[in-house]
């Protein structure tokens, strides 16, 4: 039987989780929608909505999924069709964000649905959760190009210490999860492999997703259009897909922002084969400092987002996994 599981694409905001969900969603049988970012605001106030055993509360968890702002308008999908789609839904989290989800794909004709959005890279347990039988695509960037990429970024709030600490952060994600998760659940992908050799790795990707390769997948621009035309930084998506941006770094950072991160990224950056060019400047300790301060802020954060998601995991009464693929209802049933 072809595979009906979810796929999750994540990473570093600016490594190319955009230009890798257009290459998805132009298989055939697979839909990745642009970014709604529902999901983790709703899934943080989950208690709200208690078990989802009445009417009134299945209402209040769909409109919350649909209200202003949420961006699920902007996956080309009708507000009141949405909302009654959820209220149809099996009565769990999971079945209501894997709804909507499941609605973009069935517009598009594809038998996959799966989301995509840079921060679920710190949130893959609660995509498990949700989602028990997801696969999850993590792409990892040069984080000196990714660093000179999100200072040209409007809508992004750290200065460039903030931004290394954020691809520290991403990395740590990806080789914690590449650790510990089944080989047919989670998987890596290289930006500057993915642009070098598109072929091969869309290859590499379709085997780990139990899918044909198709050739369309080379040419993400051809479906553009799913990405919302008022994100203009995505405007190099309009071209096929080349190498020009993988040394935009030379010219993006300063002196002082390359010799702090190949410092203080030394390590992380040589784990990936990304030359350290020795080009910077020396970084004062100061500066050595502040990074590590941040990078131990975002850490220690996390792992306590971690350990509080833990913890009610365990002593939850309330199903939260998505009843919707053949695999969730499996499990579904077996729980009981």
């Amino acid at each position: 039987m072809s595979s009906d599981r979810p796929i999750f694409v994540v990473g570093c905001p600016r490594s190319g989780t955009t230009m890798l969900s257009l290459m998805i969603h132009a298989h055939p049988r697979l839909a990745m929608p642009p970014e709604s970012r529902f999901l983790l605001k709703v899934w943080r106030n989950r208690a709200k909505f208690g078990d989802l055993s009445t009417p009134e509360q299945r209402l209040a968890l769909a409109k919350a999924c649909v209200r202003t702002g949420s961006k699920v308008r902007d996956l080309g999908l009708d507000p009141q069709e949405t909302l009654d789609a959820i209220l149809a839904a099996p009565p769990t989290l999971g079945s209501a964000f894997g709804t909507v989800f499941k609605m973009f794909a069935d517009k598009h004709g594809a038998a996959r649905w799966g989301d995509k959005r840079p921060a679920y890279y710190a949130e893959v347990d609660v995509l498990l959760r949700l989602f028990p039988d997801a696969q999850i695509v993590h792409i990892v960037r040069d984080g000196r190009a990714n660093v000179a990429s999100l200072k040209k970024m409007p809508w992004w709030p750290y200065d460039s210490i903030g931004s290394m600490a954020a691809w520290s952060q991403a990395e740590y994600c990806s080789q914690r999860n590449t650790g510990r998760l089944p080989d047919d659940t989670f998987h890596v992908i290289r930006y500057e492999s993915l642009v070098g050799d598109p072929e091969q790795e869309l290859r590499e990707l379709c085997r780990f997703l139990d899918e044909d390769f198709d050739p369309a997948m080379l040419e993400p621009s051809e479906v553009r259009d799913v990405v919302p035309e008022k994100k203009i930084w995505h405007t190099n998506l309009n071209n096929s897909v080349s190498t020009d941006r993988v040394e935009s770094w030379r010219k993006g950072l300063e002196p002082w922002e390359l010799g702090l991160m190949e410092t203080v990224l030394r390590r992380k950056l040589k784990r990936w084969d990304y030359a350290i060019s020795g080009d910077g400047a020396r970084p004062s300790p100061k500066l050595v400092a502040k990074y590590a301060k941040d990078a131990f802020e975002r850490r220690s954060a996390m792992r306590k987002r971690w350990a509080e998601e833990s913890r009610e995991a365990a002593t939850s009464t309330v199903p939260v996994a998505a009843r919707l693929t053949s695999r969730q209802l499996e499990l579904a049933a077996h729980s009981g």
